[in-house]
């Protein structure tokens, strides 16, 4: 790594040796990133991706690290996150925003609602950033990404290219981008002029079902399982009797069970223990296999 080490000073690109990930991830776990790099500019993006493929350096992209659990030893090789011009938004017209893929969503629901469009009502509240967002499909309340987006850029292969919502493969907590190992850079949404006052009104509507229903109040990565065709993970969790069951002080939200909450000071270890346990259990009682919605490291 010393060479690419270097190559990062000499390209005065942003990084950190040995940086813990539980200061990246909502989980608030898991053990350092060898090399924890910070690009500002797809320039820098693209001279890294080159690097890290060219020289076989394992290197996995993150964005808020709201959808992690991060190993307890810790990520060898390069952990990268965009910032910078990855954190702008801005409109194209008066309907149709831009944002970089590093914008936190909850940045771009405010700047919609400034700009009195409606449409990102759904994601207010939900964690994570706009490339996480439409890498996974993002949704809640009826709402998903795949509803307002138009288009999404990303580079591969030292290219950028633009991609039609027709052909992102949108589907429940899924997009093209979890097999194309393309890196997405941003993405354009159409929304529709509304009433300010009515669309503050339905945010805060929603922030405030997610504050009685979800403990918010603990770190997670929110809904820890996806939902099952035909049925609802946190009412088959409950349904076995696991409302509270703790690991250590990973444990099964009292308030919400489809959610994994850190009660304290808990590791990876033991949130993966909590896991695979409500999976047996669940399999074995009712017959579903719990899929996870976290991305395990």
């Amino acid at each position: 790594m010393e060479k690419f080490i270097n190559f990062l000073k000499e390209a005065d690109i942003n990084y950190k040796l040995d940086e813990p990930m539980k200061n990246h991830t909502t989980f608030k776990v898991g053990g350092n990133a060898e090399v924890f790099v910070t690009v500002n500019n797809n320039s820098e993006l693209l001279s890294v991706l080159n690097y890290v493929e060219n020289n076989n350096i394992v290197h996995f992209i993150i964005g808020k690290g709201s959808n992690l659990l991060v190993s307890d030893d810790g990520i060898k090789g390069a952990v990268i996150t965009l910032s910078g011009e990855f954190n702008e938004i801005k409109l194209i017209d008066e309907n149709t925003v831009t944002a970089g893929a590093g914008v936190p969503l909850i940045k771009l629901c405010s700047f919609a609602l400034e700009n009195g469009l409606s449409g990102l009502e759904f994601a207010y509240g939900i964690p994570g950033s706009v490339g996480g967002a439409v890498f996974m499909n993002a949704g809640a309340y009826g709402g998903e990404i795949k509803d307002v987006i138009v288009t999404a850029q990303s580079v591969k292969d030292g290219k950028t290219e633009d991609i039609a919502v027709e052909n992102l493969g949108l589907g429940y907590r899924t997009s093209v981008f979890k097999t194309n190992d393309s890196v997405i850079t941003n993405a354009t949404f159409r929304l529709h002029k509304a009433d300010k006052a009515e669309i503050k009104t339905k945010m805060n509507e929603l922030m405030g079902r997610r504050k009685d229903k979800q403990p918010l109040e603990y770190p997670s990565a929110g809904s820890t399982f996806k939902r099952p065709q035909g049925a609802f993970a946190g009412t088959l969790i409950e349904s076995c009797g696991l409302k509270g069951y703790s690991v250590g002080d990973a444990q099964v939200s009292s308030k919400h069970a489809g959610f994994v909450i850190n009660k304290g000071n808990t590791t990876a270890a033991e949130i993966n223990e909590l896991i695979n346990h409500i999976q047996k259990k669940v399999l074995e009682e009712t017959g579903y296999f719990l899929e996870t919605e976290v991305i395990r490291l």
